[in-house]
């Protein structure tokens, strides 16, 4: 069953899920706090905080996916967005990429915990990359665009697309990655945007724009790289 403060989170921030699915990432969430007792995983630990802090961010990503892809959560950290990414979208496989050793191990214990089908590796991202295709790389809170773009830029035979889950900052990234000519032979485009935080709730649109600059900063955007072609 799911818990009365949970259903009420999601109903306040207008957000509907079946009860098996919802009862699935309340076992997430209540699972990844039990840990963040013993290790710092993250600050959002009550159910306000996850459902705009995490939960936001992950439905809107699961819109973007395809079926069958190959997805890597790079730098998963506390598993956001990889693995409510697998429970939102069983026909896809996730895997998670986790540099720190500790917080690696918790994420393997986790997902063994949940029963999800899910790779913990305890790797960078870059070397990960040396061995692994994937279709879809996405990541949350990692680096900025232009570290990020920098991490990956010799490996990108080995994948076909970023999607980076940005907050209103992402303009500025945007700016310092043109600077220092990162995205040279990329095409940045914003597929989604959607109110940040305790915002009041609204529909979050899918945007499918080739100028971020069409993009509100006052909300969170999901952006996608590709290589130009």
């Amino acid at each position: 069953m799911i818990d009365a403060e949970f259903k009420t989170a999601l109903e306040q921030f207008g957000l509907d899920l079946d009860e098996p699915l919802g009862e699935l990432l309340q076992q997430y969430a209540q699972t990844l706090w039990r840990y963040n007792e013993e290790i710092n995983l993250t600050r959002h630990t009550t159910w306000d905080l996850f459902v705009t802090r995490d939960l936001r961010d992950c439905l809107q990503l699961a819109q973007l996916i395809q079926p069958g892809e190959e997805v890597l959560d790079l730098g998963s950290g506390n598993g956001v967005p990889g693995i409510p990414l697998a429970m939102l979208r069983p026909d896809v496989e996730v895997s998670l990429a986790e540099s720190v050793g500790k917080r690696a191990k918790v994420l393997d214990e986790l997902v063994t915990e949940l029963n999800l089908p899910v790779p913990v590796y305890a790797a960078r991202g870059e070397d990960l990359l040396e061995d692994f295709r994937f279709t879809t790389i996405v990541s949350r809170a990692v680096g900025s665009l232009l570290k990020f773009c920098r991490w990956v830029e010799p490996h990108w035979s080995q994948f076909d697309r970023l999607l980076l889950i940005k907050g209103p900052k992402w303009v500025e990234e945007r700016g310092e990655a043109r600077h220092y000519g990162v995205l040279k032979g990329l095409d940045l485009r914003v597929v989604a945007t959607y109110p940040l935080g305790s915002a009041a709730p609204e529909i979050a649109e899918v945007a499918d724009s080739d100028d971020p600059d069409a993009a509100d900063t006052s909300r969170g955007v999901i952006l996608e790289l590709t290589k130009k072609r």
